[in-house]
């Protein structure tokens, strides 16, 4: 959005292939922006934001968000990918940023599929730890979904090191669909702890079980519109 924002001001500058907005800022604004649009030979455009902060001398420019785009057929067909550097927007601007880490993102929309990754970090009784997260989606026309979420960092146990995490949610184009969990490795050693729940076209829960608690179980899994966890490997 932001991107497309800017593209819809008067261009500054042509070099090329290659057109500038920019450089702007306000008086009161500590940093200073331009964006970068390249056209490719497939009728892609390559784009980069950059930033440099006005309050330290000598400072150059950093790119903040870049990233490619390939306009579809029709407005919102679009294919493309993009990535924010949350550490170089606070370098450029201190004042208003305060996220850190990175997200790659990429995306079509004509087929309606997203794939990011985030790399943060969490701050752990004043210790910085490193957090990486991944996320999946991707919708059928007739609204069927199948949603993976993945995260490798530490949890809240007493042991110092990351584990991963994936959830996986899948369902039909009537609603009746499917979760499950997986969590293993860090401090949980060989142990693989799993749990799994589905639900009808009422959206009403019709089974579930926890690995670590049996006596959790309930419903009957030949009711699950989809039989098996079926999550990413190990």
């Amino acid at each position: 959005i932001l991107v497309h924002t800017i593209v819809q001001f008067p261009v500054t500058s042509v070099s090329g292939n290659t057109a500038t907005w920019g450089p702007w800022s306000d008086a009161l604004d500590p940093a200073e922006y331009k964006l970068e649009v390249a056209e490719q030979a497939n009728g892609s455009y390559d784009y980069a934001l950059s930033g440099r902060n006005k309050t330290v001398a000598g400072a150059s420019f950093e790119v903040v968000i870049s990233g490619n785009a390939l306009p579809g057929a029709a407005d919102g067909q679009g294919t493309g990918n993009f990535a924010i550097d949350f550490d170089a927007a606070e370098r450029v601007n201190p004042i208003d940023n305060d996220a850190a880490g990175q997200v790659e993102v990429v995306y079509d929309l004509a087929a309606r599929q997203l794939d990011m990754g985030i790399d943060g970090v969490e701050d752990r009784a004043g210790v910085p730890t490193p957090v990486h997260f991944d996320y999946a989606y991707a919708e059928a026309a007739d609204g069927a979904g199948d949603m993976v979420f993945a995260i490798h960092a530490d949890s809240e146990d007493e042991g110092a090191l990351a584990e991963d995490a994936v959830i996986r949610s899948r369902w039909q184009g009537d609603g009746a669909g499917r979760a499950d969990l997986r969590i293993s490795g860090g401090d949980l050693g060989a142990v693989v702890g799993t749990a799994s729940e589905c639900w009808g076209t009422d959206f009403r829960r019709s089974f579930y079980e926890e690995s670590y608690n049996p006596a959790a179980t309930e419903g009957d899994a030949s009711a699950c519109a989809f039989a098996d966890q079926d999550l990413p490997p190990l």
